[in-house]
C-alpha cells in the first residue's frame, strides 16, 4: 500500500500507536534499569529462587514419600483404617478432616497438599463420595492453617505489619473467632454438600 492511499485518518493512527508503543518500551527499559542499578531486582530474583526452589524440593520429596509409602503398603494400610472406622464414609471423612486440621497447626498447606491429600483422596473417592464436594471440603480445611499456631502465613504477615506493642500471644488469641468461623463453614458444606455442588450440575449437567 501506498503511503499516498492510506488516508490522512489511519496515517494518524499509525502514528500515535508506534509513539505509545516506543514510550511503552522506553518507560519499561527505564524501570527495569532503574530497578536494576538500586540492587531490587537481584533481591527478588534470589528471594523467588528461594521459594521456587523450596516448592520444588516439597513436592519431590512428597512423590519420592508417596512412592516409598506406596511400595511398603502404607496406603492399604490407611485404606483398611478409614473402611474399618465406624460410620462408613461419614466416619472415614470425619477423621481424615480432624487428622488434616491438627496437622495445619505444624504444617503448611503446600505439605498436606502434596503429601497427605494423594494419599486419603482416592481412597474417599472410592467410597462414592462426591469428587466438587470432597475438594471443597479440603481446600475449607486447608485454609484454616493459614490462620492457626504456630506456622500459620497469616498470623507472620500480621506480625510482619502489626506494631511492637501487639504481642504474639494477642495475635494468636485474636485469630480465634476467625478459625471458629471457618470451623463452621465446613460443618455447613458437611452437612449440605448441595452448597457446593448445585453449581456444577447446573453448569455442567448431573
Amino acid at each position: 500500500v501506498l503511503r499516498e492511499q492510506i488516508p490522512i485518518g489511519d496515517m494518524i493512527g499509525i502514528i500515535f500507536a508506534v509513539t505509545c508503543c516506543v514510550a511503552l518500551v522506553w518507560g519499561l527499559g527505564v524501570s527495569l534499569y532503574r530497578v536494576y542499578r538500586t540492587g531490587g531486582l537481584t533481591e527478588v530474583t534470589r528471594s523467588t529462587t528461594r521459594v521456587s526452589a523450596m516448592v520444588f524440593g516439597i513436592v519431590i520429596g512428597a512423590q519420592l514419600f508417596s512412592s516409598v509409602f506406596r511400595g511398603l503398603g502404607g496406603d492399604d494400610m490407611v485404606h483398611d483404617f478409614l473402611t474399618s472406622l465406624p460410620g462408613g464414609v461419614f466416619g472415614a471423612m470425619l477423621v481424615v478432616m480432624f487428622i488434616m486440621f491438627i496437622l495445619g497447626f505444624i504444617l503448611d498447606f503446600v505439605e498436606i497438599t502434596f503429601v497427605v491429600v494423594p494419599i486419603v483422596a482416592p481412597i474417599l473417592l472410592a467410597m462414592d463420595l462426591n469428587p466438587v464436594w470432597l475438594g471443597i471440603m479440603i481446600a475449607l480445611n486447608l485454609q484454616t492453617s493459614f490462620l492457626t499456631p504456630p506456622f500459620g502465613f497469616a498470623l507472620f504477615y500480621l506480625r510482619g505489619v502489626a506494631p511492637t506493642s501487639v504481642t504474639t500471644l494477642q495475635i494468636y488469641k485474636g485469630v480465634i473467632p476467625f478459625v471458629i468461623i471457618q470451623v463452621a463453614a465446613l460443618f455447613i458444606v458437611a452437612a449440605f454438600p448441595e452448597l457446593t455442588t448445585w453449581l456444577p450440575k447446573v453448569v455442567f449437567g448431573p
